[in-house]
């Protein structure tokens, strides 16, 4: 027996707590055997405001990434940009070990892009409280239902592996949210269910009965996709692994939208010294590859509840939901009110991953007409010229691009 399976709190590379191994603490863990890692740096992490990768960018951190170990990397959205489909492509065709996987809304149109794009999997994401889809989707909850069944059986049948991805789960009706995952299993399809916390809003105690009860209900893997909007992701990603949580869903440094994602280096770092759970990875690999992301993204995670940004918006989905509900229900995708902490409202600002309800927003604010044939040039351009200058758009530019396509230029 090695010194550290003997005495893993005390080894030549560290020294903490004996208490974390007392029986009377392990007493119910039951972490997986082997424990994978699902980077989502290239997606989730892109999704905070004001923060751009280029193709190139994409390309060299996906590359740092594999170097590390990572097991998993989710490189993109195929439909935020051209740019970003590009990126997916060259990615998949480096065979850099990995899986490659990419989001896709529960449409059958985004499951083809992912498959043009050559990736192994693909994690199909749909609104799961009848709060959001009938507040910001403005559906009805059947018609989720049959979308994610559609979606989910297609990318079966083109031979992807299918994540299924549950937005805001935890905000739903748990009798509700289990009768979809159990339609969705035997009339669609999953290989995994992710556990979804989209606005970072359970506590440590509840992601270990999220994961406690979908265990009992499925057997299919589970994966763990907390955001950090408390600060808690990491707490929470841990409590969900020890309940038998497989795969972890995380950003390199924990950026992400809002408060952010659980970040990867502290989540792997607490399993491996705290709980004795390795992920088997490069870790001395761990202080380059969080530089590089740091370097590359021009800032770190917002901090919760009081970061400059951490309430600003650029994904194109979140404007949708957030114009669609902020008005009647302001609490749905802003889940604690900025000025609860004397903080300034959301804004939404333009840039790569803008929609186009941002460019409907943004006109209406300028007072320029637009019809829908130039409102999708507009944010065509909106988006190429964010990517090439690696920011967000002032409202000058994008007075410059709007008048431009007005004119015919």
């Amino acid at each position: 027996m090695t010194r550290e399976a003997a005495q893993p709190w005390k080894t030549d590379k560290w020294f903490v707590s004996p208490w974390n191994f007392a029986e009377e603490v392990t007493a119910g863990f039951n972490p997986p055997a082997h424990l994978k890692i699902h980077d989502v740096t290239l997606r989730d992490g892109e999704q905070q405001a004001g923060i751009v990768f280029t193709r190139d960018e994409k390309i060299r951190i996906a590359e740092k990434l594999a170097e590390a170990g990572i097991h998993r990397i989710e490189a993109g959205t195929p439909a935020v940009s051209p740019n970003d489909e590009a990126a997916i492509k060259e990615i998949v065709r480096r065979k850099l070990g990995p899986e490659i996987f990419v989001l896709s809304r529960c449409m059958i149109d985004d499951v083809k892009r992912a498959i043009d794009c050559g990736v192994d999997g693909v994690t199909i994401e749909i609104p799961s409280s009848e709060h959001l889809v009938e507040h910001s989707y403005k559906w009805t909850m059947e018609k989720a239902t049959d979308l994610s069944i559609k979606a989910t059986q297609f990318a079966h049948e083109q031979g992807l592996y299918v994540s299924f991805f549950p937005v805001d789960a935890t905000r739903s009706n748990i009798d509700w949210f289990l009768q979809l995952i159990e339609r969705v299993a035997t009339e669609g399809h999953m290989d995994a269910l992710g556990l979804v916390d989209t606005f970072g809003v359970l506590s440590p105690h509840g992601a270990s009965y999220y994961t406690r009860t979908m265990r009992e209900h499925i057997t299919k893997p589970l994966e763990v996709h907390f955001h950090n909007n408390f600060g808690m992701a990491v707490a929470n990603t841990i409590m969900s692994v020890l309940e038998g949580g497989e795969v972890i869903h995380s950003t390199i440094t924990g950026i992400g939208e809002g408060g952010g994602n659980c970040p990867m280096i502290e989540a792997v770092m607490a399993l491996r010294i705290l709980y004795g759970v390795d992920a088997g990875l490069k870790y001395e690999m761990l202080n380059e590859l969080s530089d590089m992301v740091t370097t590359l993204a021009g800032r770190g995670p917002n901090r919760p509840f009081v970061g400059e940004e951490t309430y600003d918006v650029e994904s194109g989905m979140v404007v949708s939901w957030h114009r669609n509900s902020r008005g009647q229900y302001p609490t749905e995708t802003v889940p604690i009110l900025p000025s609860l902490v004397g903080h300034r409202d959301p804004r939404y600002v333009m840039g790569k991953k803008s929609g186009i309800d941002s460019v409907a927003i943004w006109a209406e604010k300028l007072q320029i007409d637009l019809d829908k044939d130039q409102g999708a040039e507009v944010l065509k351009r909106v988006k190429q010229y964010s990517h090439d200058v690696k920011r967000q758009l002032t409202e000058e530019e994008f007075k410059e691009i709007a008048n431009a396509v007005k004119s015919g230029g």
